[in-house]
This record gives structure tokens, sequence and C-alpha cells, in this order.
């Protein structure tokens, strides 16, 4: 990578002349400026107490005696900044390995072989798929595959919440209906499945509003399926056979998997290889807490005896007192991800011989950034022979998002509430084909369908991925879905008409072919860098810096375009490396959008 051999040579030359500070090389806003600059000059002038102009002038008299056959120029500018160009020899070089990497351009290899695990699209029980998972597995999936895309082993896990007292009062229904809903289950009806335990939610929370003094008996059923209390606490309905919460438990979560799981590949383009449930994790969890008050990790709360409690080092006055076993003895959220950290480490796959992860990373909401200081300031105390608390916790690494609004009075009063996924993404397929009428798309019946779909899937991820962590995110369908503007569609829009151009291209006869003499617009000036930017959202956790260097690729792409008439046929020569230039540009630009999670047209 030419960014990397480039900060190496100039990393020794700043040694040699006693720097000590690390070498930092930036693109200068303006490609007028050079491609490469540095402040190196201007921070250590202060450790060398020398004038950083006179420091920025050696260094760069420095970096031009290498002749270096990448390096066009360097100069010196403003106060100390050193700015470097490249040669057209350099940047024909990087346009020959875009062609010839095809799909693989854009790989590294800086965390080769590593086991990365990443948790993400965790739902509830009970309740469908929405817009907020959508959100989770868009960030989730996209760092799947920019991991993935680093040479490493990576694997999936999500951790759906199966136990709680809203999802025991439904167990309540569902025990009450359990002839109705065995046949169900049998029928393997997936989403008759799903809309019947929904119901069972609802009427659930209802009963208990109604029949308050009967409160017990979901509290029961939630002891049980958070192995507080023995199943031999079964419940008794007249004229059936006793039921057993833990098998009727068992029956919803896999049907749940299936849901989960057909959601994602179906609508998503996303799989999840393991599923670790929350009352798992939250019987490991309390067994640990338990374990760990005789030595005063936790202790039992003055207040209620089965209250245990951690409290944090008083230097520590960022986080507070938390309840990790609450006071029906049930471990709370705390506890459960004290008890998932325990099982991520001591390693998941099991049947194919165990997945042990060197990085453990996790997509939630940034609302629980509290929460899981708490949690890591709890397992950072506890050192035992099967648990190694801060070596776990400094393997682990939080990606947080924001939440995500509707704008447009069409798209909120027609999906209301909170949107279902499956909803959101018809509806905004639906005005994506709005959108593609007003275009005049050319599609067959047989493509409609489809390239809608990826024109809204592009819309709403790339509206999630260009955002940086952390960050609310309000939906917009008007600029979302603009073909001109920074959306997914514009940049699925620029591949297609490299690909178009390059049909074009053949139809008279020109075939994509770099010329060294025709080498230097703005637009190969920054096509290099996207191995820079899929290394850097990799060690950043960011994905956001893909999706805005797609955007300055498609702006700079379609610049190019309308100043520069690619096809001409009374100069073929330029025109082939034109139609290259623009073959490069399609195949940096799908491979962007593939890390992204997003699939491109070839027509639109």
């Amino acid at each position: 990578m030419i960014k990397g051999d480039l900060q190496k040579k100039i990393q020794a030359i700043c040694t040699e002349l006693g720097i000590t500070r690390e070498v930092v090389l930036e693109h200068p806003q303006e490609l007028t400026h050079g491609d490469f600059a540095t402040s190196i000059a201007l921070a250590a002038s202060k450790d060398l107490k020398i004038n950083p102009k006179e420091l920025a002038e050696t260094i760069a008299q420095k970096i031009s005696e290498l002749q270096d056959e990448a390096i066009e120029s360097v100069s010196v500018a403003g106060p100390g900044f050193i700015n470097v160009t490249l040669t057209k020899k350099a940047l024909y070089a990087e346009l020959i390995k875009i062609i010839d990497a095809k799909e693989t351009y854009g790989k590294n290899e800086i965390y080769k072989d590593k086991k990365i695990l990443i948790e993400h699209s965790s739902p509830n029980l009970f309740k469908p798929f929405h817009i907020g998972h959508l959100m989770n597995n868009t960030i989730g999936e996209a760092m799947t595959r920019i991991m993935r895309n680093t040479g490493a082993n990576v694997y999936t896990m999500s951790f759906p919440s199966d136990v709680s007292l809203g999802i025991a009062k439904a167990v309540y229904i569902l025990t009450t209906k359990i002839g109705q809903w065995q046949n169900i289950y049998n029928s393997n009806d997936i989403y008759e499945s799903i809309k019947f335990l929904g119901d069972c939610y609802v009427e659930g929370v209802k009963y208990f509003e109604d029949n308050p003094e009967e409160i017990e008996k979901a509290k029961t059923i939630n002891r049980v399926m958070n192995y507080v209390e023995s199943d031999s606490a079964i419940i008794a309905v007249p004229g059936q056979e006793p039921v057993f919460i833990i098998d009727l438990h068992n029956q919803v979560r896999s049907i749940n998997e299936k849901y989960f799981r057909n959601i994602l590949s179906s609508e998503l383009d996303s799989q999840i290889n393991e599923f670790v449930f929350e009352s798992v994790a939250g019987n490991v969890g309390g067994v640990m807490v338990e374990s760990n008050i005789e030595n005063s990790i936790f202790q039992k709360s003055d207040e209620n005896e089965k209250t245990i409690i951690y409290v944090p080092d008083e230097n520590r006055k960022d986080i507070n007192t938390s309840v990790f076993i609450n006071s029906d003895g049930i471990p709370t959220y705390d506890a459960k991800d004290l008890g998932l950290l325990k099982i991520k480490f001591q390693g998941l796959n099991k049947e194919k011989g165990g997945f042990v992860p060197s990085l453990s990373i996790f997509v939630t909401d940034s609302e629980q950034v509290p929460h899981f200081k708490v949690v890591f300031a709890a397992a950072s105390e506890i050192e035992q022979e099967n648990f190694k608390g801060a070596d776990y916790v400094n393997k682990s690494r939080h990606v947080p998002h924001g939440r995500m609004t509707l704008k447009g009075a069409k798209m909120s009063s027609r999906l209301g509430g909170v949107p279902l996924a499956e909803e959101t993404i018809k509806m905004v397929a639906e005005e994506a084909q709005e959108k593609a009428l007003q275009k005049k798309m050319e599609l067959t019946e047989e493509e409609k369908e489809i390239t809608y779909k990826q024109i809204a899937l592009a819309a709403l991820k790339f509206t999630i991925l260009k955002a940086a962590p952390g960050k609310n995110i309000d939906f917009d369908p008007d600029t979302a879905l603009s073909f001109e503007g920074d959306s997914g569609p514009y940049v699925q829009y620029t591949y297609v008409r490299t690909r178009a151009l390059i049909e074009k291209g053949a139809d008279v006869g020109i075939t994509p072919v770099f010329n060294n003499q025709f080498v230097g617009s703005n637009l190969e000036r920054i096509l290099y860098r996207f191995e820079e930017a899929t290394q850097r959202a990799a060690q950043e956790y960011a994905p956001h810096s893909i999706a805005q260097y797609l955007l300055e690729v498609a702006q700079t792409f379609n610049s190019w375009y309308g100043q520069e008439k690619v096809i001409d046929e009374t100069n073929k020569e330029l025109s082939a490396h034109r139609l290259a230039v623009s073959c490069a540009t399609g195949i940096v630009l799908k491979n962007g959008l593939y890390l992204l999670g997003i699939n491109t047209p070839e027509r639109m």
C-alpha cells in the first residue's frame, strides 16, 4: 500500500533526525496541494526546539534525496506542513493493481488468521424484528464483512432476550392454549407461529393488568425460565396434560430462532452462526456472582438477602452501585452480560471444536454504554481458573449505535408506532419504485422486484453506515433514495454508469486499457485510497469511513464524467484509458458496497 510504504520511509528519515514522534500521513483537502501531507515537523519542532518550517524543509530535502520512483515532488507549505505528490508511474501501478485484483481489491491481512467474534442482531422473543434491529444488523453485518476482508476468522452470534416478566406472562397464556399451540408449532409455519406468539404476548399483558392478584403465576414461570426455580413447578391446566415450562420455552425459542434466521437471510442478506440466549447466560452469570461474594467482589444487599449488588471502587466515579441478582433471586442484565463474557471466551461452536476469540466485538445501542462500564468493571476484578476477567475485558470492543427515526408523513403514517423491519423495507421499496419510474429506468419485469429491493436496502443501510458510530439517524426517504445526493442509490447508480460505459465502448470496438501518458486526473488520485479506507474501517471499527470514501469516489467520478468525453472514436487510445478508469471505479464501488452489506444492480 502506497501510504504505508511512504510512511515507513518518512519515519526512518525522522528517526535519523532524532524525532521520536510517529509520522501521520493525511490527504490534503485540495488535490492541488499534493497526495499526502504530514505535520510531523510542527509537532517535533517543540521537542527539538527548532523552527518548524526549517525542520520541515530539512525533512522535505531528505525525502527528495530518496529519489523514490513513487514521489513526483515534495514541498513545504504554511508554517511547516510537508506535502508529497505521487508520480504518474505510481498511480498507473495502482490502477493496474485494481484491474488485476478485481473483486479482491481492497483486501488486507492486518488481522490474518485472528479469531474475531462479532455479536449483533439480538431481538426479543414474542416480538417481531423491528427497525432498531435493522440498524443493529446493518452495522453488525458490515463489521463482519470488513473483518473477514482483513483475513480474520470471523464467527457471528446473536444474544436474544428470552426471559423477562413480560415473556413469562405470554408463556402463561400459551399454557392455556397448549393444544392450539402444538398444532401450529408442528405445522412448521414460522410466520403463523410468530403471529400466534405475538397475540399471546399482548393477551398476557392485558390478562395480568386485569388480574393483578394472579401475578405470582407469571413470576413463578419467570423464575423457572431463569433456572432459579425447579421445573417441578409445572402449570396444571384443567383437562390437559401438565405443561413443563422449560419444554415449552425451548419450543418458543426454537421457532423464534428460525424466524430470526429467515428474516436475516431473506430480507437482509445476513447470517448468524450461533444464538446464545439470555436465560443461558443469566444462569452462568448468576453462579459467578454468587461464587464471588466471599471475596467481596459482590455483596448481599442490606434490604433483601436475595439481592446481590456490585459496589465499584470509590475511585470509579463514572459508575454506580448496581444490582446483579434481584430480590426474586433472578440475574439482571448485568449478570447476564457477565455470564455471556464467560461463554464467549470459554468458546462457542462446540460441535466443531470450539471458537475461542482473540477479539470480541459487540454491537448495541449507545444507551448501553454505562451498563457495560459496570459489567466490565466487575468482570475485571474476577480472576479465577476458568475466568480471566481483565483479559476478557481487554479483548472486548463495544461498537455503539444511536437510534433511528423516520421522517416523512407518508412513511410515518403508514408504518406507525415502532416500524417492523419487513414493513420498512417494503415501504422503502415502493418509494424506490416511484423514484425509478421518474428516472425512467428500463428494467425487465424480472429485474424490477429485485432492483427495487436492492435500492431500498441501499437507501436504508447507507443512511445508517455513513454516520459515525453512536450517532442518531433520521431516515428521510426523499434524500436517502436520491440518485443525485449522498446516498446509497447514488453510489449504486454511479456503479451502473461505469458498467454502461464499458458496454458502450464494446459496441464501438474499444477495450479498456490503461495508458501511462494519460494518468493524472483527480479520480485516479483517489481510487488507490480504497485500501486505506478498508484498513481504517477495520482498525477503528468504523464502517462509515468506507461509506464516506465511496461518496467521494462517486462524486469525483461523476464530475470527471461530466467534464470528459469518455468515448471518442477519433482518439481510441485516450478512450481506452478512460474506459479503464471507469472499470477501476466500478470495481472500487462494488467492492466497497459489498463490505457495507449492499448489493449492486447491473442495470438501473
